[in-house]
């Protein structure tokens, strides 16, 4: 009791001096002007969950194929999924991990919807057919390859850094070697715009302008010069090309009919057994070409193509190759029908020994060539006019200007077996003087290319010419492309590369100078 009585006063003491600010302890408050209440404890900081781990790429093939897709094995440790023999509606090629595609036989996007785009053909079906960048798709052989019929549309549209390849199974298992050419088919893209391939000698000519095209029994040709047959851009294409038949190949890709309204461009064809590139008629315009290691001609233009086609590279293999551009014009033959093009900013390097001139206008052609370096490291010519029907002679005298100007303009020639020739009744001496037309152009150069296609001193020193807008002049018969003048950039020099900073062609291209093996 006696404790518990102290207990209690000394409790009630306290209690009364805290009211006046004088116990302290531990726990008390501070004296008025001394401080304040003590901070409350500062939070535990709680770590962030961990992140999740990144996805494991795999190592070995995919499970299965997308839908759409059939399931045709494995090869290099990637699941096949091969493409429908035939394409309709909407079909996307994802690029997905362990994931390689193929085409067997003709694979063809759509069916034929004919040459009239306000009454296709009854029963034709549209397909479009898309591609995302980075994936590969392979034939196995010659037989194999990719076509884009009239009025169905192909989006192949690869980045810099992801190009869309379009190869042989050999190069896919790694034995293809730099002289392996004509592994599989190759594609081929079938428009509605104009051809003089079929038509007869009226003006205009009438809707019934088509033609089979090479390679295949598809068909070609129609009267709307702006078809869009969709876009192509980053593709790299090799190993391909293919004989059906005597003069009836498979190119590396075949664009026949084309319109001005398809995309074009960053595209590169290696090592076809056949053609680089070939053009059937239409109004297709490209750009950023790069054509290697070609067994034929690189670049070949028929049948009344009236597009352009700006920055280009021509390297040729020592092993093989023919020209480095073939222009001509068959089926009506007459000038109203002639091919007429225009070339700008390209670069033609002959290489081997089984190669003919860098550039050679055989019948039915009319052409315009801009800024550009013709270069043979062996005894050939650059320029060869193979036919007097070429010469359409509105200046007298034998020499011949295109229709809307000279032929020539700023364009280098050093070509070590010469740089004109003449056949089939033109002489040499009338090259040299068709040539001397035009403006600002090096006859008798030395190249200083560097780095197999970039431009020395020599290159640069030469001056380029503006393109003019007669450019756009309507052209006898077949539509004018009226796109060609607005599609060209002007530029302040000539050739293909400027110097070692004008990287286009690098990282999406192989088997040239400066890049990878293919």
């Amino acid at each position: 009791m006696l404790k518990s009585k102290s207990y209690r006063s000394a409790l009630l003491a306290c209690a009364a001096a805290a009211m006046l600010g004088a116990c302290s302890g531990a726990d008390g408050v501070a004296s008025p002007g001394v401080g304040a209440f003590a901070p409350a404890p500062a939070p535990v900081p709680v770590p962030p969950p961990p992140a999740p781990p990144p996805p494991v790429t795999p190592v070995g093939p995919a499970a299965d194929c997308p839908t759409g897709f059939s399931n045709v094995g494995t090869v290099s440790n990637r699941r096949i999924c091969q493409l429908p023999t035939t394409i309709t509606g909407n079909l996307v090629v994802p690029n997905r991990a362990g994931t390689i595609y193929s085409v067997s036989g003709r694979t063809q996007v759509g069916t034929d919807l004919g040459a009239d785009q306000a009454a296709p053909i009854s029963g034709g079906q549209q397909g479009i057919l898309t591609i995302e960048p980075g994936v590969t798709i392979f034939g196995n052989s010659g037989l194999d390859y990719l076509l884009v019929n009239r009025g169905s549309q192909i989006f192949a549209e690869g980045t810099a850094t992801a190009p869309i390849i379009m190869t042989s199974r050999q190069n896919v298992e790694g034995t293809a070697t730099d002289n392996s050419i004509g592994q599989w088919g190759g594609l081929v893209v079938n428009g509605r715009a104009p051809t003089s391939d079929g038509c007869v000698a009226v003006t205009p000519p009438n809707i019934a302008c088509t033609a089979q095209v090479e390679g295949s029994n598809a068909v070609y040709g129609g009267l709307s010069p702006a078809d869009n047959s969709g876009r192509i851009r980053y593709l790299r294409l090799s190993y391909s090309g293919f004989t059906i038949s005597p003069n009836n190949e498979l190119n590396g890709i075949t664009f026949a009919g084309v319109g001005s309204g398809t995309t074009a461009e960053f595209i590169q064809v290696h090592n076809s057994s056949d053609d680089g590139i070939e053009i059937f008629g239409g109004n297709l315009n490209l750009r950023r070409i790069v054509l290697s290691g070609n067994d034929d001609d690189s670049f070949d233009t028929d049948s009344g193509w009236r597009g352009a086609a700006q920055f280009g590279i021509v390297y040729q293999r020592t092993g093989g190759g023919d020209f480095g551009f073939e222009t001509s014009s068959r089926g009506t033959n007459t000038a109203t029908f002639f091919t007429r093009p225009t070339y700008a900013n390209w670069t033609i390097v002959m290489r081997s020994t089984a190669g003919r001139d860098a550039i050679v206008h055989n019948t039915g052609h009319v052409g315009r060539v801009y800024n550009s370096v013709l270069r043979s490291e062996i005894n050939q010519q650059c320029l060869n006019l193979a036919t007097a029907v070429t010469l359409t002679n509105p200046n007298g005298a034998g020499v011949a200007t295109a229709p809307n100007g000279p032929l020539y303009n700023s364009v280098f020639f050093s070509c070590n077996g010469g740089n004109t020739e003449g056949a089939s009744g033109i002489t040499t001496q009338q090259v040299t003087d068709q040539v001397g037309l035009g403006a600002n152009n090096v006859l008798t150069g030395t190249s200083t290319l560097t780095g197999g296609f970039i431009n020395g001193a020599n290159e640069t020193a030469v001056p380029v010419t503006a393109y003019p807008t007669a450019l756009n002049a309507t052209d006898p018969a077949l539509p004018v492309n009226t796109s060609i003048t607005g599609f060209l950039t002007p530029v302040t020099y000539i050739g293909a590369v400027r110097n070692a900073a004008d990287t286009w062609y690098v990282g999406w291209t192989c088997g040239i100078p400066g890049q990878p093996a293919c």
